[in-house]
């Protein structure tokens, strides 16, 4: 069994497994993989995306999973003993909570896979989908030159992650005090977008909005990127804010089906978690 917490855990022929197991899945197999096993999940309310992949990718598979609110692993009751119960029982667990901490305790005391569906720090789940989403769509995405237009935050966390697993060029465009250490931070979007291929972008609070008036993506500023460049927001996105409505509507926004990899990728992560490293024999 292995645990995913963050991309910093796996190796570049780890992610490419993963991918190996999302393409078999497609082709018919694993069907009955979960058959007879349950997975507890730890979802807020709010999820959707992520909490949707991940239940039907356990259905899909035979598996039963029993969801409880997040809130129950904040409860007084520490995490060796939720662990200790659920060992006995449960076949993984998949666990979406901000503090990153809680997740990384529950790998101590759990003799199950554990698997990280977001935190405040990390998204990793959801950054090993797109990059599957962009191997189905470039030549060679890791050769391609990335710029993430935000703060730092969960997700621009989990690109640079990626950036260092799989070597490619990322870079960031940001106003100053919200940069990701160690990657060049560009002050200037029509600079930062010159030359880039792949451009992600993550929603902002309201409270620094204002910050980053002069940062949105927006149809005019992607004219300036390379030829086939693309757009990429995180989801949710909002129209007026991080992108514009134009760009949006534009033939760079990858859309809705890039992210309908989401579902055979949330599966392929468990069958890679709940499989001996090395063992593709089911």
């Amino acid at each position: 069994m292995r645990n995913l917490i963050d991309l910093l855990t796996l190796r570049k022929e780890n992610i490419f497994e993963i991918f190996h197991i999302a393409d078999e899945i497609q082709k018919g197999k694993f069907k009955n993989f979960l058959n007879g096993k349950s997975i507890v999940l730890f979802f807020p309310n709010t999820s959707l995306r992520t909490r949707v992949t991940f239940e039907k990718g356990i259905y899909l598979f035979g598996g039963q999973s029993i969801l409880f609110p997040t809130e129950t692993l904040d409860k007084k009751e520490k995490l060796e003993d939720v662990c200790g119960y659920l060992n006995n029982w449960a076949d993984g667990i998949i666990v979406r909570h901000k503090n990153i901490d809680v997740i990384k305790e529950l790998t101590q005391y759990s003799t199950i896979p554990v698997i990280n569906a977001m935190t405040d720090w990390n998204h990793p789940c959801e950054i090993i989908s797109d990059m599957y989403s962009l191997s189905k769509i470039r030549s060679d995405f890791t050769k391609d030159k990335y710029l993430f237009c935000g703060r730092s935050g969960n997700i621009g966390i989990s690109w640079k992650e990626a950036a260092s697993v799989l070597g490619f060029e990322l870079s960031q465009c940001c106003p100053e005090g919200y940069e990701m250490e160690g990657i060049q931070a560009f002050r200037n979007i029509k600079k930062a977008v010159k030359g880039k291929d792949i451009i992600c972008t993550d929603s902002l609070p309201a409270n620094i909005l204002g910050d980053f008036k002069h940062y949105q993506i927006t149809k005019e500023i992607m004219d300036m990127a390379n030829e086939n460049a693309i757009l990429n927001p995180c989801p949710p996105f909002y129209r007026g804010e991080e992108v514009s409505e134009d760009v949006i509507a534009s033939d760079y926004f990858v859309g809705y089906q890039f992210k309908k990899s989401l579902l055979v990728v949330q599966q392929a992560i468990i069958i890679y978690c709940l499989m001996s490293e090395g063992d593709l024999s089911h």
